[in-house]
């Protein structure tokens, strides 16, 4: 089970939980009081708007990296970890691919190792 997870894959795990957790706790928020999650990200003025572009532009170069990345790795369904950003968070998406990458490549690394 804890088979090719690394200390850095880990670290990228429990960020991406992070990122879940801290962007699930806000969106519930949102939902529950019913309020305008878009009018919000663009009308409350020019710091969140600034962030929110920050973010935007980001998340769209992560993006480009994770279907890049593991395209040139060899790991499947890449593009399966921008999709699903679209309805968890990219906070947690990126990371987690991260965490997977980290074990795709540990596994990639022990099995070209010959055994003793």
């Amino acid at each position: 089970m804890i088979r090719h997870w690394t200390p850095m894959a880990v670290v990228y795990l429990v960020l991406a939980m992070a990122g879940l957790v801290g962007t699930w706790a806000f969106n519930v928020l949102a939902i529950t009081q019913m309020v305008d999650f878009i009018g919000d990200l663009v009308g409350s003025g020019p710091a969140v708007s600034s962030i929110t572009i920050d973010l935007l532009v980001a998340a769209i170069a992560g993006s480009i990296f994770i279907i890049v990345e593991a395209r040139r790795i060899g790991m499947r369904h890449g593009w399966l970890y921008v999709v699903a950003s679209g309805v968890t968070a990219f906070a947690f998406m990126f990371p987690l691919f991260l965490a997977m990458r980290q074990r795709h490549l540990t596994r990639l690394s022990t099995e070209t190792q010959p055994r003793a």
